[in-house]
């Protein structure tokens, strides 16, 4: 996926000139945006959403409701599509705090506001009612740990610890960064599994190219965390590898 600071200049111009002339109307000289106090009320974002709901706002405007203002030249809706006239609200939810604030009119609270809401939404995608979720199928896997890791440029591996019906007990982060066996230690993986008296482990670990293929370090891995596991009486379920929005399953390839 491209990064946000991967945009040429190139871009940044021809989308800030389709911008521009898209909405001619609400621009002097091409340059001030009209004041949105100058914006009948009933057409300002924030009224229009109580009035009529979430769903009848634009990308735009909703961004617009969330961050507030704008800047002492530019509204804040005008500066909310001059943002995603550049950048795409996929690209805009996997930015962190440096990258956000690269952006003109975004700065340390800004950034805050959209990198929380983005977050608000990826727990969503995983949030259940019923006590504990339960894991059945590698698909399962799959669904429940997806929004974790979709866009994230760095591999991010991750242990899920179940109990005798396998149902979660805990999700923790063992380590960040390219998979080798100095970093993603035994004693790490199963000091929760021993804290939270799990049943079994699944592993699970994205690939930030979007290719899910197990490479010679995965399996490696794999193999030496299911014999520990063995001596240590936890059972390894499974190694999931999560691609983009694809997966795949060491235990399904009969590598362990």
């Amino acid at each position: 996926m491209t990064n946000i600071t991967d945009i040429t200049e190139k871009e940044k111009c021809d989308n800030k000139n389709k911008y521009i002339s898209g909405n001619s109307s609400n621009h002097i000289n091409g340059n001030n945006s009209i004041k949105i106090r100058e914006i009948a009320v009933h057409d300002r974002p924030q009224e229009r959403l109580k009035a009529r709901g979430a769903e009848s706002l634009s990308d735009a405007e909703l961004l617009a409701v969330i961050i507030r203002t704008g800047t002492r030249k530019e509204n804040v809706i005008d500066m909310c599509r001059r943002i995603l006239a550049e950048y795409s609200l996929s690209q805009l939810s996997s930015a962190d705090y440096s990258e956000l604030m690269k952006i003109h009119g975004i700065g340390e609270v800004k950034a805050a506001q959209i990198i929380a809401v983005f977050e608000i939404s990826r727990r969503l995608e995983t949030f259940s009612s019923a006590p504990k979720r339960r894991i059945v199928t590698p698909n399962d896997v799959f669904q429940y740990i997806y929004p974790d890791l979709r866009e994230k440029k760095r591999e991010k591996f991750i242990a899920i610890y179940l109990d005798t019906k396998n149902g979660i007990l805990k999700k923790r982060i063992i380590s960040i960064g390219s998979l080798n066996t100095s970093i993603v230690h035994p004693r790490e993986v199963f000091k929760s599994a021993f804290l939270e008296s799990a049943a079994s482990i699944i592993l699970v670990h994205n690939h930030p190219s979007g290719d899910p293929t197990p490479s010679p370090e995965d399996i490696e891995i794999t193999i030496k965390l299911n014999e520990v596991g063995k001596i240590m009486g936890f059972s390894i379920l499974d190694h999931i590898i999560v691609g983009d929005k694809k997966f795949v399953s060491l235990k399904q390839l009969g590598y362990f």
